[in-house]
């Protein structure tokens, strides 16, 4: 088989879609992973360049169904070489506003799917790499550094994520196995389409001296980089893709 097995979580829309679609233009195989999106998945497969990709389902909260979809990408794609743990979800909960009740099932949904989850799929895909290396590409979010004031388990659950991967980072590279992280701030996606009307887009807008939020595109050509042979002393890093408008020091 030509080209590497790519597999991307929630990969059927937004900054996973333009990730599976550089990979593919880069001549590698995608499995395209998703939770309820199958019309999308499909859509995507069919029209991404060159051949051999597939779609994989699974509910990152399940452990049992994380393993399945694994073994299948891995089954129908040879393997895996690059994994990229992009699926995650957001959801206001300010701490003042929320009862105790939502409080609870708003962090366990969100750790579940945004640090658990990839955890699991994480576990199950080093299982397919080892032996022959790999890259493992993780999505954060600059909330992990600045703070999400109104959705603290998706700050909590990235910047968890960046400890993850940074710590794999050092235990993988033993197998061959290199460990990045992407921590973009607001981006064009349907996750952020709400929060980008006006006026309150404006403002997130301004938050950039660019005056404008991220393509998905733009994150999609660090992932590659980063998942490619030429970046494999990058390992354990996080590289902030904010368009300066937070930096950390």
């Amino acid at each position: 088989m030509s080209g590497r097995a790519v597999l991307i979580t929630g990969a059927s829309r937004g900054i996973g879609r333009a990730v599976a679609r550089e990979f593919a233009l880069a001549g590698d195989r995608v499995a395209i992973h998703h939770k309820n999106s199958p019309g999308l998945a499909a859509g995507l497969a069919a029209d991404l360049p060159g051949a051999g990709h597939v779609v994989v389902q699974a509910d990152l909260t399940d452990p049992q169904a994380v393993r399945v979809m694994v073994d299948q990408a891995a089954e129908r794609l040879g393997g895996i070489d690059v994994l990229v743990n992009n699926a995650g979800v957001f959801t206001a909960h300010p701490i003042t506003e929320v009862s105790y009740e939502r409080w609870q099932e708003q962090w366990q949904a969100t750790i579940g799917v945004n640090l658990i989850g990839a955890a699991n799929v994480t576990w199950c895909a080093v299982r397919h790499m080892t032996g022959r290396g790999g890259k493992i590409i993780n999505v954060s979010s600059r909330g992990a550094f600045r703070g999400e004031p109104v959705a603290p388990a998706y700050g909590a659950s990235k910047a968890g994520l960046n400890s993850f991967g940074q710590s794999l980072a050092v235990a993988l590279a033993p197998a061959g196995i290199a460990v990045c992280t992407v921590a973009p701030g607001f981006v064009e996606t349907d996750m952020t389409n709400e929060h980008l009307k006006p006026p309150r887009g404006d403002k997130i807008r301004e938050q950039s001296p660019f005056g404008r939020v991220a393509d998905p595109q733009e994150i999609a050509f660090a992932v590659v980089f980063l998942a490619s042979e030429r970046a494999q002393w990058a390992s354990g890093a996080i590289l902030d893709l904010n368009g300066a408008s937070y930096l950390r020091t």
